[in-house]
């Protein structure tokens, strides 16, 4: 057991310019050298990985370099069974087939038609996801060149260990139209099934896995009203049900799990209340819960932990700095933030964390990166502070 406050982060890093400029001409099918793409990303894994050593990152990721259209998303090109096609008019307007939506967008109309634009999202908020056959998993040569330069990457640097983001069954498909099942709980199932095959393939591989779960929170304020929150928990606890069964097999110490309210910049003042969800979240069979706790929206929500029972053996992984503003966190503040949480759940028992990662894209930054990396040399010096009020002087030298 480590005798101090670890460091870890959520995912997605900014990537290079070199590498996003091969990756838009990939996107608008522009020529790319052979071999090009892959031997830049590659180096590109490589040097993230570096630099997170550098600033006293003790559990890295690859940035999610390796995924193309987006944090969730990537998945649809690993998956059989699945196409996509414009949404007519009248899915247009329904809020469950609909990726956009939500009470958020409706009382800040504006802002959302600039922040669209300015990400790229409005291109892709006019896609409906159609389930048309069987959903199996065939995305092992790309799932595979991920884990390999990872690995690789890692055998370089000095860390504790690293991690792939993946993905959750709630928010690989939100907005899918059934043309196969017929059954929402089968076709559930069999993308959790499906996307067993990666979660294995990583922890067999000896990374750690983390499965990404935004739209669990996200999808209430777009479903309440109509819904009442209990009609909106039944939908949640259906697609947890199916993350449990996707993690068969997975070790818990192997595992996390987080969760995110969309994590855009934006209001968020419709966001449902941690302690509304917190007990469906403690279900998943995972060894650790990321959650959102420094930014403005939600900061105040470290207090559900004074009730909230954590289960014995596991561990939290709260954001103490945030991807959503420029201003970098004080390592004092940030050292309070942890202080806060072990002091509830046991110092044992608490990773320094971030909110949510700090590409919304490969093509949409949250911050500039060099304000990246100094937040995460703030937090690692922030856990520095925290172990020393916590375990003494001697164990944060």
């Amino acid at each position: 057991m480590a005798n101090r406050i670890m460091t870890t982060h959520v995912g997605s890093l900014i990537r290079p310019p070199k590498f996003v400029e091969i990756l838009h001409r990939l996107e608008n099918k522009e020529p790319v050298e052979p071999g090009l793409y892959e031997k830049t990303l590659t180096e590109a894994v490589a040097e993230v990985v570096r630099q997170q050593a550098e600033a006293n990152v003790d559990i890295v990721s690859d940035g999610e370099f390796g995924k193309g259209r987006n944090w969730a998303f990537y998945v649809h090109g690993r998956l059989s069974g699945m196409h996509t096609r414009p949404m007519t008019p009248e899915e247009l307007k329904d809020p469950m087939a609909s990726v956009g939506g939500g009470r958020d967008r409706e009382a800040f109309p504006e802002y959302y038609a600039e922040a669209d634009k300015a990400t790229g999202l409005a291109s892709r908020l006019g896609s409906r996801f159609v389930c048309n056959g069987p959903i199996t998993y065939v995305g092992q040569k790309e799932l595979q060149r991920d884990i390999d330069n990872l690995k690789a990457a890692v055998a370089k640097v000095k860390v504790e260990g690293a991690f792939l983001p993946v993905v959750a069954p709630a928010s690989a498909l939100p907005n899918v139209k059934d043309e196969h099942y017929g059954d929402e709980k089968k076709l559930l199932f069999a993308l959790a099934d499906a996307l067993r095959v990666e979660y294995k393939a990583i922890v067999d591989a000896g990374l750690y896995v983390q499965i990404d779960d935004a739209f669990f929170p996200y999808m209430q304020e777009k479903l309440c009203p109509p819904m009442t929150l209990a009609q909106y928990r039944q939908w949640a606890q259906l697609r947890i049900d199916a993350l449990n069964r996707a993690l068969e097999g997975i070790p818990l110490e192997k595992s996390r799990y987080h969760i995110c309210w969309g994590s855009w910049s934006g209001p968020h003042m419709f966001d449902v209340p941690l302690k509304d969800i917190i007990d469906i979240m403690l279900q998943v069979n995972v060894g650790a819960y990321s959650f959102e706790a420094a930014n403005v929206r939600h900061e105040h929500e470290w207090k559900v932990w004074k009730t909230a029972k954590l289960p014995a053996g596991k561990k939290i992984l709260p954001g103490v700095i945030s991807h959503a503003t420029n201003v970098v966190e004080h390592p004092e503040l940030i050292a309070e933030r942890l202080v806060r949480f072990a002091n509830l759940v046991g110092r044992e028992n608490v990773m320094a964390s971030t909110d949510c990662g700090f590409a919304q894209s490969p093509f949409a930054r949250r911050v500039h990166p060099s304000i990246m990396w100094a937040k995460l040399k703030c937090m690692a010096e922030g856990a520095r502070l925290a172990t020393q009020e916590l375990w003494g002087k001697q164990a944060a030298a």
